[in-house]
């Protein structure tokens, strides 16, 4: 593959940081960037942000949806693909491409556009479904979200996607040949781990360094199971005096847990909302043990996160999640939905502290072996030859 020129197209990149997606493409494109390849990547413009940036060999392009501001999501989507549709064309003037790589069906439209204009192949990574986070499609907005993920899947050359059990997934909802599928894990800056913070960076957030910190963040969803959390934390309030529960994220549902915490009246369990990059490092480094409660995730790169600083980590036995965690190996497995589940993995870590220890340990060389993203570039490599290959033959 003598053209390492790649066109990434991504809703989310940071700065812009709405969920894992955002630093998965990061990751990738950065260790693409380290085995030679030039990425062009086209994502959504954010207040305060440049329209064009580059960072060593990757280049950001962001663009304005045309009905920015549109109440209406899908509208709203529908004009962020328009606009980079335009953006791309702009750039095929100069730039030729050996391929199109989306992430998710938000930048749909546009790759198989683009894809049909200049006959170019098309990977196309699946984070998750709608199905799978829905457990099923119910409304008029999921029904269009399905439909366009399945025109997205259908005109791909090749499927990437993070878990076995997405695989299963995406095989059983969409109906497509399994060869067309390749498995990739998502992958983790190992290097995190080292980085120092200032004392005073949690000092706004209610630390309490004689006790022990359960630590967990996600987005503010029905999916990520932050209800168990709050159930278990009144379970735990009179038992366990000396345990405390700071949960990190925002969206839709922050109020509702918020509310919630307060009419039970618990003093254990806090929701913080937005945390920067640098204070989650720093809640990380805190923490006695870290959680995550998922109903679903198709993989659950934040577990990655929190096994890379060494600490005992705790998910749900649910998608990608179980298959990160080998119970009482590497960490520990909670039935998802079940507080008491939760309580029972967590007693074990709370009152053996060399276990904590242990299993932190060894799910640190786990990810150290097997989730950096120099391997997970490396098997993307191979995806990106073998799928221009298949289009010249």
């Amino acid at each position: 593959m003598n053209n390492k020129k790649i066109l990434m197209l991504s809703w989310e990149y940071p700065p812009n940081v709405v969920g894992g997606l955002s630093r998965h493409v990061e990751g990738l494109a950065k260790a693409l960037t380290i085995i030679g390849y030039q990425i062009h990547i086209i994502t959504t413009w954010v207040e305060a942000l440049p329209m064009y940036e580059r960072i060593g060999n990757i280049e950001i392009f962001r663009v304005v949806p045309l009905n920015e501001g549109d109440s209406s999501f899908i509208r709203w989507v529908g004009g962020l693909n328009l606009s980079i549709v335009h953006q791309a064309m702009d750039l095929m003037k100069e730039h030729e491409y050996a391929l199109i790589h989306a992430h998710d069906w938000l930048v749909g439209a546009a790759a198989v556009t683009l894809k049909e204009k200049r006959q170019l192949p098309l990977v196309t990574t699946i984070h998750a479904t709608e199905h799978g986070r829905n457990e099923g499609i119910y409304t008029e907005m999921q029904k269009k979200i399905y439909e366009q993920e399945k025109e997205l899947i259908h005109h791909s050359d090749k499927i990437i996607i993070c878990s076995s059990s997405m695989k299963e997934e995406v095989l059983h909802i969409f109906k497509i040949e399994p060869e067309k599928i390749v498995m990739i894990p998502n992958g983790i800056d190992t290097s995190i781990a080292n980085i120092t913070y200032k004392k005073e960076i949690l000092e706004k957030f209610p630390i309490h360094k004689k006790k022990k910190m359960v630590f967990s963040i996600g987005r503010m969803v029905n999916e990520k199971g932050f209800h168990t959390l709050i159930e278990a934390a009144k379970e735990m309030e009179r038992s366990r005096p000396d345990v405390y529960f700071i949960i990190a994220g925002k969206g839709p549902m922050l109020q509702e847990f918020r509310h919630r915490v307060e009419v039970l009246g618990l003093n254990n369990i806090h929701f913080i909302g937005f945390v920067t990059d640098d204070e989650r490092e720093a809640l990380f480094k805190q923490c006695y043990l870290a959680v995550f409660p998922s109903l679903y995730e198709p993989f659950g790169i934040v577990a990655l996160e929190a096994m890379a600083y060494s600490k005992p980590t705790i998910v749900s036995n649910v998608g990608g999640l179980k298959s990160i965690i080998s119970h009482l190996h590497t960490g520990l497995l909670m039935c998802s939905n079940n507080a008491k589940s939760f309580i029972e993995q967590a007693m074990m870590l709370l009152d053996n502290e060399e276990l904590a220890i242990q299993l932190g340990e060894s799910g640190k060389r786990m990810v150290d072996t097997m989730y950096s993203w120099n391997k997970i570039a490396e098997d993307t490599h191979r995806v990106f030859e073998e799928t221009v290959m298949q289009i010249r033959l």
